[in-house]
Parts: C-alpha cells; sequence; structure tokens
C-alpha cells in the first residue's frame, strides 16, 4: 500500500491528478486483465489525456462566450433551403482561419447565423484555435463604450487575439 501511496504522490506532483484519482482502480482492471505494464502505462496515461483534453476544450469554450453549444451536425440544412450545405461544410473545415478571411452570415432573424457561427467556433476551438462570439450590435456598443473611456486599445486586444 506505500508504494501505491508512493506512486499517487509522484502523479500528483507532476500534475497528473486525474491519473493519481483513477490511479487504483486502473490497477485494479490491468490486474483482472493481466495486462503488461506498458499497456497499463498507456492506459492510465491515455486516460489523463482525455481528462485534460476536456477541460481544455470546457475551458475554451467558456472563454469564447458561445451563447450555446450547438454542433453543425444539429443543424437541420432541410429547414433552410437556402443554405449551400457544401459551402457550409467547406467553411468547417477552417481553411478560412489559415487564410485570414472573414465569414459572414447575412439573413433575417431564425434562419440558423447564430447556430452555424457556434458551429463553426466549436470546431475551431477542437481543432486548437482561439475563438470570441459577439454579435455585431454588442461588438459596435462595446467599443463605442471604451472608446469614450479611453480604453478602445486595450479591448481591441480582446477582440483581435482570437483566431476566430
Amino acid at each position: 500500500m506505500i508504494a501505491l501511496e508512493k506512486a499517487r504522490q509522484y502523479l500528483e506532483q507532476l500534475g497528473l491528478h486525474h491519473a493519481a484519482s483513477v490511479l487504483e482502480s486502473r490497477l485494479e482492471v490491468a490486474a483482472q486483465k493481466q495486462l503488461p505494464y506498458p499497456d497499463f502505462l498507456a492506459d492510465l496515461l491515455g486516460l489523463e489525456a482525455a481528462a485534460r483534453r476536456e477541460r481544455y476544450l470546457g475551458t475554451r469554450t467558456r472563454l469564447a462566450h458561445l451563447p450555446f453549444h450547438r454542433t453543425l451536425e444539429q443543424f437541420d440544412f432541410s429547414f433552410q433551403p437556402s443554405i449551400d450545405e457544401r459551402h457550409v461544410r467547406e467553411l468547417a473545415t477552417l481553411a478560412f482561419v489559415a487564410d485570414a478571411a472573414n465569414v459572414i452570415f447575412l439573413g433575417p432573424p431564425g434562419v440558423g447565423k447564430t447556430h452555424l457561427s457556434v458551429a463553426l467556433g466549436i470546431k475551431a476551438i477542437e481543432a486548437g484555435y482561439g475563438v470570441y462570439f459577439v454579435r455585431a450590435h454588442e461588438l459596435l456598443e462595446d467599443l463605442r463604450r471604451v472608446q469614450a473611456e479611453h480604453r478602445l486599445d486595450r479591448r481591441m486586444r480582446v477582440y483581435l487575439a482570437p483566431k476566430v
């Protein structure tokens, strides 16, 4: 039991908190399945990597200020036939980010502009890009306010730092 506690302590010191929390249960599974040591280690580190990825995605999603969480797969293209699904799927490759191109969705309320924007934002977050969601009128009001407060340069960094 001393060795187990020592291993857990080392994992904690190395910042592998999830691995430390599941160490004992994963050791039991490895013993039951008679897993070789490298397989046990790969399993334990894989769980840590997955937990870190989830934390990263959660943090980046919160920082993006997305109004809700919707994916491209949840978008009903049959509901809005005027939207070119092929073009939207092409946007989902995120080539526009590498090209530093702008994407603007225009249309009346209720046609799916925000849903598509959020879905592309989620794709970008998953690809490792910084994302910040803001509606055009909110952006203009915010910029007008901070300009009057002589803080425009500082606020522009918030809007210009993310790639999407």
